[in-house]
């Protein structure tokens, strides 16, 4: 079975075949903001920023829009999606966030939506907003938990991360050092109680399933904390992408690569064959199918990692040269 990629951008969606380099579009103009990738179904998920939900059942091959009837132009709820994820437990189960902050569950692998309610009563809600548009916010991120199906973790840009213990019956408003800005969260399979979370203020660890959290910045030079991605062999190990602020990260192109040992701090990666710093926007990052695998993705094209950083090797496709919105990992 080969690996396959997708990646996100403001005027489309990129299919990769690393294997051979080469590179298919789909969602052409389409401003794709946030992907889900269920291998085993070959279904792709693709939230955009002015239409809504697009599926896809054949690996990508061709999109249909999904829950239109909710989401997008024509629909009840917002045209933008800006956050989807599905369950571990249930292909079936997926989540969706949108702009602004609000979140749809689904039964049937995104075809149809409906609402879940509560999330903008928490008491965090009337201060959230979002820089570049003030008057508005977002679901930046969510995240299931790998031990409970019923728990998920979302993540507003900007202003809290709220968890919800019992499938959206109820809300924990911010938990304990939890971070205001996330921009992603992370879990894995072999550590089921651990959550990480990448945000604009900082890096944080729970190990309570995101009832308590810690922040963590030893070894971490830059604090504005965007991609992040864990070891598939190893819950330990992450590798983030960081940069000194929102504009280094996104305008000025000045951002980092770093890996996380957990209860170790953070290294710097330099020299490992990928470039980082002056030149270089934040990646976004997406864990592979084996041990070490991780992959990134900048404005200086896509990389493979295969021993969790130590070093990289650049993946031969025609990929635009600007920020992508999302990365993500499937096979043929």
């Amino acid at each position: 079975m080969s690996t396959r990629l997708y990646a996100a951008y403001d005027d489309g969606l990129r299919v990769v075949d690393p294997d051979s380099g080469t590179v298919s579009i789909q969602l052409a103009d389409r401003d794709v903001e946030c992907l889900s990738v269920v291998p085993v179904a070959d279904r792709i998920l693709a939230g955009t920023f002015d239409g809504g939900l697009f599926r896809s059942v054949d690996g990508g091959e061709t999109f249909e829009r999904a829950a239109a009837a909710t989401l997008g132009p024509g629909g009840a709820g917002p045209d933008a999606v800006t956050a989807v994820a599905t369950s571990p437990h249930d292909p079936s189960v997926v989540w969706i966030g949108t702009e602004p902050s609000r979140v749809y569950r689904s039964v049937d692998g995104g075809e149809n939506v409906e609402p879940v309610p509560g999330l903008t009563d928490v008491p965090s809600a009337e201060s959230w907003s979002f820089p570049p548009r003030p008057d508005t916010h977002h679901v930046r991120w969510i995240e299931p938990c790998p031990a409970d199906p019923e728990r998920w973790f979302v993540g507003i840009e900007a202003g809290a991360l709220v968890v919800t213990p019992d499938g959206g019956e109820t809300w924990i408003d911010r938990p304990e050092g939890s971070r205001y800005d996330t921009h992603a969260l992370a879990t894995h399979p072999d550590a089921p109680d651990r959550v990480y979370t990448a945000a604009g203020d900082g890096f944080a660890a729970s190990d309570d399933r995101g009832q308590s959290w810690r922040v963590v910045d030893e070894g971490l030079d830059h604090g504005y904390v965007w991609g992040l991605a864990v070891d598939p062999g190893d819950p330990t190990t992450a590798l983030v992408s960081a940069a000194a602020g929102a504009t280094a990260a996104h305008s000025r192109g000045e951002a980092y690569l770093y890996r996380y040992r957990h209860g170790a701090g953070f290294e710097r990666l330099t020299d490992r064959g990928i470039p980082t710093g002056e030149g270089t926007f934040r990646a976004v990052l997406a864990s592979g199918q084996s041990p070490g695998d991780i992959w990134a993705l900048h404005n200086e094209g896509l990389y493979r990692t295969g021993d969790a950083g130590d070093s990289f090797e650049r993946v031969s496709t025609d990929l635009p040269a600007s920020p992508a919105r999302a990365l993500a990992v499937g096979s043929d």
